[in-house]
């Protein structure tokens, strides 16, 4: 039975899914959370190797050789040396599409949260506000349509195409910077240049990947040419935004507000430049912990190490 060593399952499945069908596939040991120090000894006479976020270096693949297989618990794999494992012939899997409805409906969660204003009313309701009021209906902030609204694609991949579509439910118009690769499945998108996408949404969500390309692509230059009144969701990578340029902005209402559920740093720090700034508000990198999609996810882990163990073509980054 080979020994399968989990380092960091709690925030995947904190206790509400059901960890058994990996306990058939092997010697499975779990840790909820492992710190970088302790990497090395805990993956010792491990052959398969499932980890999140815990970041596997060239130096720690040469102290474990029985290892084998990698299965990340995510769709990013940036924290494992891929060159280094393919070097030593380790196979590295990613888990794919898991999440793309639940990244989408967080987005939106996101977008009506500026629309809607429904905690902001609630709070008032709650505070006595409506039974004091001397008309049957009031509003503390303005409610806006998303109908006829320019909603901005950047990065028209999996869950850049889910947005899409819920967009055009909402009778929003839709612009995007160009597929990678490109597709076929565009009807009611238009494609524009990454200026002509920062100066004509109303809404810009980011759904690309970060490499050296997209890294800060939000920045004082592309946030000088958005419009005043225009909302920035991120729910991608936090480095696809130049964090203290968004704060400047945010500050001087060159943007009337922006969504964030990831940071350029995870937890972050307490002085966070954003945390606390008006009109931003931030989740905890949680767009894709609904239940489904975490469920998904283990299944196609299980399905990963299974195909591994069978010698079966897989999912093999």
């Amino acid at each position: 039975m080979p020994r399968i060593v989990i380092l960091d399952a709690f925030v995947s499945n904190p206790g509400d899914l059901s960890w058994n069908v990996f306990e058939s596939l092997g010697d499975v040991v779990f840790y909820n959370n492992t710190s970088p120090d302790l990497i090395v000894a805990r993956l010792q006479g491990a052959e398969i190797l499932v980890t999140s976020k815990c970041v596997i270096t060239d130096k720690i693949l040469a102290q474990l050789p029985e290892l084998k297989f990698i299965s990340v618990l995510a769709t990013g794999y940036n924290n494992i040396d891929i060159a280094s494992a393919k070097r030593r012939g380790i196979k590295v899997s990613n888990a794919e599409g898991y999440s793309t409805a639940a990244v989408a409906q967080h987005v939106f969660a996101l977008i009506l949260h500026f629309t809607n204003h429904v905690d902001l009313h609630n709070q008032s309701v709650q505070a006595g506000e409506w039974s004091a009021n001397p008309n049957w209906s009031y509003w503390k902030n303005p409610l806006t349509e998303l109908q006829a609204k320019t909603l901005g694609i950047y990065g028209l991949g999996r869950i850049g195409r889910a947005v899409a579509k819920i967009g055009l439910a909402f009778g929003m118009k839709i612009i995007a910077t160009k597929a990678r690769p490109p597709k076929n499945d565009l009807e009611n998108i238009q494609l524009v240049s990454e200026e002509k996408l920062f100066e004509a949404s109303d809404f810009l969500s980011l759904h690309a990947p970060l490499t050296p390309l997209t890294k800060g692509i939000v920045n004082v230059e592309t946030l000088s040419k958005m419009k005043p009144s225009a909302i920035l969701v991120n729910t991608a990578r936090g480095g696809l935004v130049v964090e203290e340029d968004l704060q400047n902005a945010l500050l001087r209402k060159q943007i009337a507000g922006a969504a964030l559920d990831v940071l350029s740093l995870e937890p972050p720090k307490e002085n966070h430049p954003l945390i606390g700034t008006p009109n931003c508000i931030v989740t905890p990198h949680n767009a894709w912990v609904a239940t489904e999609a975490r469920e998904r996810l283990l299944s196609q882990v299980h399905h990963n190490i299974l195909r591994y163990l069978r010698e079966s073509k897989g999912n093999v980054v």
